[in-house]
C-alpha cells in the first residue's frame, strides 16, 4: 500500500493512490469491470449502459440504501483492457491503469475532482483498494485517514469536505 499522493500539475487536482495486487492484470481488469466484482470493493453500485465497458457508455452508480440517498451518473472515456480504463464518476474522473508487476498487479488510480474532496476521496480510495486487495478495513479507520489527509491538503488546496453522512 502507499498513501495517496496529491497531484496539481493539471487543470484540476488529483489525488492517485497506487497499489500491488497478487492476481494478474486480466483477473483485476475483471474485478474493475464485472458489477458482481465491483460490488465486493467500489463505494457503489456500477451499472454500464448496454452492459459493455466501451467509449461513450453511460454509467449509473447508485449507493446503497442506508448508505447515502445518493445516485451519481458517468461516461466511459477510455477501454484499454486490459491495461486503462477510464470513466466520470459525478465530477471526478476516475482512471485505472494496470501494469504487469511480476506474478501480479501493480493498479494506479487517479481521481481527478474538486478541490475539496481530495482529503475525503483519498481516505475512502484508501478504504476501497484495501477490499479489492482482499483485506478488510478497520471499521473506524476512516476518521484518521481523513484527518491526516486534510491536514495534509488543506495548505495547498483550502477546506476540505467532510463525509457526505455527516453534511447532511
Amino acid at each position: 500500500m502507499t498513501e495517496a499522493r496529491l497531484l496539481t500539475d493539471r487543470p484540476r487536482p488529483a489525488v492517485r493512490l497506487e497499489r500491488h495486487l497478487a492476481d494478474p492484470p486480466d483477473v483485476v481488469w475483471r474485478a474493475l469491470t464485472e458489477r458482481e466484482q465491483l460490488r465486493s470493493w467500489f463505494p457503489c453500485d456500477v451499472i454500464v449502459s448496454g452492459g459493455r465497458w466501451e467509449i461513450g457508455a453511460g454509467l449509473t452508480f447508485p449507493f446503497p440504501p442506508g448508505t447515502l440517498d445518493l445516485t451519481l451518473t458517468g461516461e466511459v472515456l477510455e477501454v484499454d483492457e486490459p491495461n486503462v480504463l477510464e470513466f466520470t464518476w459525478g465530477d471526478d474522473t476516475l482512471r485505472f491503469e494496470l501494469a504487469a508487476d511480476g506474478e501480479g498487479t501493480r493498479l494506479v488510480l487517479i481521481d481527478e475532482l474538486p478541490s475539496d474532496s481530495a482529503a475525503r476521496n483519498a481516505a475512502g480510495w484508501e478504504r476501497c483498494l484495501d477490499r479489492l486487495e482482499g483485506v478488510e478495513p478497520d471499521a473506524n479507520g476512516w476518521q484518521p485517514l481523513y484527518d491526516r489527509y486534510a491536514a495534509a491538503f488543506e495548505p495547498v488546496l483550502g477546506p476540505q469536505a467532510r463525509h457526505p453522512a455527516e453534511e447532511s
